[in-house]
């Protein structure tokens, strides 16, 4: 080689040694500290401590019991550092959380925990949902850009998609149900990857769904259809029916709230349908004129077994209509508690399946009411505002799609206010990105340093 090569080389060399050093000089440790806190607590949630439970073992449920404190202390922690570096940057942002509404909330989820029937349970299990909402609710804050957010989101959706496919080819046993599971063998062959069931596995594959669409609609154009395709290709073998049928209802239903200029349109279009819902299931079991409708309809009536449950449930709320039992304290022993002939099986549930239902049991009807007005009523709004100063609509049509969904989902399963259940994680994270868009623009792009 002649010198003059040699030399090109060794300038080639120290410029990209400058470029690289240049890139580094310009990372921005608290902001990649920021994005990897929301990819962290998107796995965490997702992917849990316990991925691939062995449901053929009878000590499953030890096994992950015995893991609550680790749990606990990483959730805690996490939340922490993230509302720590929200609050040096964006404290404007979480100062418009603290409303009337909101503070009688925490105050009587406080009061609810003091009176509770087993008050050890429900401050262990509400200090939990108190950090996962947390992280939650600050996630839209914590990424510096609406790019890095995107980023973020479908990095964490891919990973997570990846570790469920992993499962299913190479381990099926942990990661599909099989004919040896202990508790429900009639299940052998669903996908439920990381999860421990399939109705836990189902209902996020639909989130995901969306998730890909949005980054689609923003460009991404190999990671957004990539997201899509893999999670509907998962959603469908995990044979979840209420998420499969809701998945595409729920897009076109916020589709049509979308493009739908009148607020009030928007309400009839959104809750109308939600109310029905609510009449035809649980309702069935209350009044005799709506169980005639219901049985008139070509659906299973008991709504697989679930009538029995909720006829249960709501000789529990008549008990305690105000207080309720307290939070997350009711249904782990109920074996002792009086069923009507025939439905003695109901107290072996482990929820109510309705989360509205479940939640005036726990927490009572004046609890019910105020987390209706957080969670059902006020968003919608909050989407108004959003689609009417354009802040990031891609992004408002993300959240009001994933927030129609879990008011939907909640008919027929349980999830609001539900510790680290994935899907009340993503709904309470709509909800947040709802508040905020409605108040505030997303950053676009990096300001460059100064």
């Amino acid at each position: 080689m002649d010198r003059t090569a040699a030399d090109m080389i060794d300038v080639e060399a120290r410029s990209l040694g400058h470029a690289l050093r240049d890139e580094l000089a310009r990372l921005n440790v608290v902001q990649v500290a920021r994005c990897l806190i929301m990819v962290a607590a998107i796995l965490l949630v997702m992917i849990t401590l316990d991925p691939f439970p062995d449901l053929r073992s009878e000590d499953v449920a030890n096994v992950v019991g015995g893991r609550m404190a680790l749990n606990y202390v990483t959730f805690g922690l996490l939340a922490a550092l993230g509302v720590l570096f929200v609050l040096a940057s964006d404290a404007t942002s979480l100062k418009t959380l603290v409303t009337p509404l909101h503070l009688c909330l925490v105050g009587w989820m406080l009061v609810n925990v003091v009176l509770s029937e087993s008050r050890e349970v429900s401050i262990q299990r509400f200090a939990l949902a108190a950090s996962v909402t947390s992280l939650a609710v600050i996630l839209p804050l914590l990424p510096p850009t609406q790019r890095s957010f995107n980023l973020c989101l479908g990095g964490a959706a891919l990973m997570l998609l990846a570790l469920c496919y992993l499962g299913v080819f190479l381990a099926p046993q942990y990661a599909t149900h099989t004919s040896l599971d202990i508790s429900e063998p009639l299940l052998a062959g669903d996908w439920r990857g990381s999860f421990g069931h399939k109705n836990v596995a189902s209902p996020v594959m639909t989130l995901l769904v969306y998730v890909g669409i949005y980054l689609s609609a923003v460009g991404s154009f190999v990671m957004g259809p990539a997201i899509t395709i893999l999670a509907g290709i998962f959603l469908v073998f995990t044979g979840g029916k209420t998420s499969s049928v809701l998945c595409l209802a729920i897009y076109a239903l916020a589709s049509l709230i979308y493009v739908t200029r009148s607020l009030w349109l928007k309400r009839i279009i959104c809750f109308a349908p939600l109310i029905l819902m609510n009449l035809l299931t649980v309702g069935s079991v209350m009044s005799p004129a709506l169980g005639n409708i219901t049985r008139a309809l070509p659906v299973d009536p008991t709504f697989t077994g679930r009538s029995d449950i909720w006829d249960f449930a709501l000789a529990a709320v008549t008990e305690k209509p105000i207080i309720g039992h307290g939070y997350s304290a009711f249904w782990d022993d109920v074996t002792a508690r009086q069923t009507a002939k025939g439905s003695e099986w109901a107290v072996t549930a482990a929820h109510s399946h309705n989360s509205y239902l479940d939640l005036a049991i726990t927490i009572g009807l004046p609890g019910l009411l105020l987390v209706v007005l957080i969670f059902v009523w006020a968003p919608l709004r909050n989407f108004q505002e959003t689609q009417a100063h354009n802040h990031s609509n891609a992004l408002g049509k993300l959240f009001l799609t994933i927030w129609l969904f879990g008011l939907y989902f909640g008919t027929t399963e349980t999830f609001l206010l539900e510790r680290q259940n994935p899907v009340w994680f993503m709904f309470a994270l709509a909800v947040a990105g709802l508040h905020f868009l409605a108040r505030f623009q997303c950053v676009a792009q990096m300001e460059p340093d100064r």
